[in-house]
């Protein structure tokens, strides 16, 4: 089973095996989770992503997603690149948001990653409501059949934190 812990902080610094990025399609980096992670990685993270898009992705990852890329500078051994939904009031795009949580558990496994950080994935410009975000987040790995050992989620406010604290 795995163990999951909950943080406040920057997930650029996380030494696990595995940190996760809230990436946007492209792979090409963005704002919030994913520009932090390219800037702090360095130019090694966003030269696999060029070389995924030309031979993998052209037309982008698609939604529910993931894949993997080195992590460059940072303190993990890998980046799992994901791509969460945009929140959509009028359509239950929950299974995509639950889908990203689970292929980056996969990619993690196909790894041999123990150890995994993950953001708040589509919580922020992505605008998906934060006690819904948590509890699919929290309740999707909770239930994930996963080598994955310890799955942190790295939580940038403590507003998001309270969040996944209530589930």
């Amino acid at each position: 089973m795995t163990r999951i812990e909950l943080v406040q902080g920057d997930i650029t610094t996380q030494e696990v095996d595995a940190v996760v990025n809230a990436a946007n399609s492209s792979l090409l980096g963005g704002g919030g989770v994913d520009g932090a992670i390219h800037r702090a990685g360095g130019p090694a993270i966003l030269a696999e992503c060029k070389e995924l898009r030309a031979t993998r992705y052209p037309d982008g990852l698609p939604t529910g997603q993931a894949v993997a890329t080195t992590a460059g500078n940072l303190p993990a051994r890998w980046v799992i690149h994901t791509v969460g939904p945009v929140y959509a009031k009028k359509e239950d795009r929950s299974h995509l948001l639950a889908s990203a949580y689970r292929e980056s558990l996969r990619v993690a496994d196909e790894l041999g990653a123990r150890s995994v950080a993950f953001p708040a994935v589509s919580a922020g410009i992505y605008g998906w409501p934060l006690a819904d975000a948590a509890r699919i987040a929290v309740t999707t790995v909770r239930e994930a059949d996963t080598q994955v050992e310890m799955a942190r989620f790295v939580l940038f406010s403590a507003e998001i934190l309270r969040a996944f604290e209530k589930v």
